[in-house]
């Protein structure tokens, strides 16, 4: 391992990472499709597209508008469904040259422990972790479970006893009231890591036809707008639970040059995931990796992770 590796080398939940830069579900097609464009070997992970049990078309165009400060989204968790995601995709993540992580999404808890149990017996053959999306704005109850501490604790119960091998994280929502509390009830439920978080409700009026621009009516927000709202939650979280329970968290939201994985970093995030800023440049997680290790030596670490939560307030 050459001297900047070692530097941003970083362990997720057991997960040994390359460096601490994953591409979040959703931006970079359904598992591998990113390799056309960038060199996966050079970042730590990709994370799935967030699979369900059945095929979904999504959301009728358009679908994805550029924002002022980020971009809308309303995609409605368009995938091929875990028969044909098992068959087609999961084949291709063993060879794949960093981590693996499939997102699985649902309409009830019973879809999460289908598509949970299929993935878990991929792990050891491509599959290091599994993260629950319940947190996803762009489809009808998309963020039903992640709004309360009694339904998330419920899909992680219903959930661990079936991910026995890989990695359990959930994917928590910005707009969740009294967040940390909702971390609680996942922690106790039995999850490895905590993503926080997704998009933010939004929606777009085309002013001359006075129609939603979206054909879902609303989407979800992110980019640099989102991401001082995830740095603060990312922050929250780790001092107010995280930290003490010994669960990392993924900081995702807005990161689009190194300096705001760094904030991440600093606010409590072992780890980071880049989405937005895939669709302006593809390579952007090469950049982020290249301004982290430079930053980390900067700041005299030998190890990224012992900056992890290292904001100082008096």
């Amino acid at each position: 391992m050459t001297a900047a590796a070692e530097v941003l080398a970083t362990d997720l939940a057991g997960i040994a990472l390359r460096n601490p830069v994953l591409l979040a579900a959703g931006t970079c097609g359904t598992l591998d499709e990113m390799s056309d464009v960038l060199d996966l070997s050079r970042i730590g992970g990709v994370v799935s597209k967030s699979i369900t049990p059945l095929p979904r078309e999504g959301n009728p165009t358009w679908r994805i508008l550029p924002a002022r400060a980020g971009m809308l989204n309303a995609i409605g968790l368009a995938n091929p469904g875990i028969d044909a995601f098992e068959s087609h995709y999961l084949p291709r993540a063993e060879k794949m040259p960093c981590a693996v992580i499939c997102s699985v999404a649902g309409f009830g808890i019973e879809d999460y422990v289908q598509v949970a149990a299929v993935l878990d017996e991929w792990n050891g053959r491509g599959v290091a972790a599994i993260e629950l999306n319940i947190s996803c704005p762009n489809v009808k109850t998309g963020t039903e479970f992640g709004m309360s501490p009694a339904l998330t604790g419920e899909v992680v119960r219903a959930v661990r006893p079936v991910v026995k091998g890989a990695a359990l994280f959930i994917k928590l929502s910005p707009v969740a009231p009294e967040l940390p509390v909702i971390a609680r009830a996942a922690i106790e439920a039995g999850v490895d890591a905590l993503t926080i978080s997704n998009t933010i409700p939004a929606m777009a009026i085309d002013v001359h036809t006075r129609t939603p621009r979206l054909a879902n009516v609303t989407g979800g927000l992110s980019g640099p707008a989102l991401h001082p709202v995830a740095v603060r939650l990312v922050h929250e979280v780790y001092r107010k639970i995280a930290r003490d329970a010994g669960v990392p968290i993924i900081g995702a939201g807005g990161v689009m040059r190194w300096e705001d994985a760094a904030e991440f970093v600093l606010a409590g995030a072992t780890a980071v995931q880049i989405g937005a800023a895939l669709f302006a440049d593809p390579r952007a997680p090469l950049a982020v990796v290249r301004g982290l290790e430079k930053w980390a030596r900067v700041q005299g670490c030998a190890s990224i992770r012992e900056l992890v939560g290292a904001v100082k307030i008096d």
